[in-house]
């Protein structure tokens, strides 16, 4: 169903990809919407046993993608520096794949609480209550990891 990559010298391991993933600061989101153009969207994120948690608005675009098409891929770049002489650039990336829902309860406010720790560390008691206060406001969403890759150049 995934090709295979085609620069698979460069080709990362599955666990050096997730690993990626998981301190990434942000990432891209790509859906695909019944207009049938792709839908690219930085975000925030957090990896929580294997799945991408990300949270969102009740109502926009990529809900309204999500609803029409749940596959999704979505992809980090860690540090990248060029290298003039090479035309070229040192990088490490990963790209998922996987089907995206949106999850409520204990596992919501899990993904919440994990988001305020990477993103908010010196404030997690002020983000606990924020997060009581505010939940009903938005979505969170996960993307199950079907298929993940990375690539780097070193």
């Amino acid at each position: 169903m995934f090709r295979e990559m085609r620069r698979n010298d460069r080709q990362v391991s599955s666990d050096e990809a997730l690993k990626l993933m998981e301190e990434a600061q942000y990432g891209v989101l790509s859906t695909t919407g019944e207009n049938g153009y792709a839908y690219g969207v930085p975000l925030n994120h957090v990896l929580l046993d294997k799945g991408i948690y990300f949270h969102c608005a009740q109502a926009g675009e990529k809900i309204d993608n999500i609803g029409f098409n749940s596959k999704v891929s979505f992809c980090v770049i860690g540090n990248s520096e060029p290298i003039p002489d090479k035309f070229s650039y040192r990088y490490i990336s990963a790209i998922a794949f996987g089907n995206c829902t949106e999850v409520s309860g204990a596992e919501k406010e899990a993904a919440l609480l994990a988001l305020v720790e990477k993103y908010s560390g010196g404030f997690v008691q002020q983000g606990i209550e924020y997060i009581k206060k505010d939940m009903d406001k938005t979505k969170v969403m996960k993307i199950a990891i079907e298929h993940i890759t990375g690539k780097a150049r070193r």
